[in-house]
């Protein structure tokens, strides 16, 4: 039984869970809106909402180390601290929505829109 178990498993090789989900946030973070299955959305959404959380509260020196250790893109750690801990100084969470889209037509796997608020 699966009880208060809030953890998201999208495959079963850790490795590749990890991946998806460290290049799905910085699509996140570069873009601020992109298109996904609602599985992907739902285990995304707390990953973004750490990093944003971290770039805001932490020092700047330790900020920047912990979140280039999970992120291997520059340009979304650099819009991370330039523009999005600016953005969201006085919001305390809720920086993502979710929007449902409809199905997809090859599988009807449930499609998403993830968007910055």
């Amino acid at each position: 039984m699966r009880h208060k178990v809030k953890k998201i498993k999208l495959t079963a090789h850790k490795g590749h869970q990890t991946a998806l989900i460290r290049n799905l946030a910085m699509s996140v973070l570069i873009y601020e809106k992109i298109k996904t299955t609602e599985a992907k959305a739902r285990a995304v959404k707390p990953f973004v909402e750490k990093l944003i959380n971290i770039a805001k509260k932490k020092e700047k020196r330790e900020a920047i180390r912990q979140i280039e250790s999970l992120l291997q893109h520059k340009n979304s750690s650099k819009k991370l601290f330039e523009v999005l801990a600016d953005k969201y100084k006085d919001k305390e969470g809720g920086y993502l929505r979710v929007t449902k889209l409809g199905y997809r037509s090859g599988d009807n796997a449930p499609v998403v829109q993830i968007e910055l608020v």
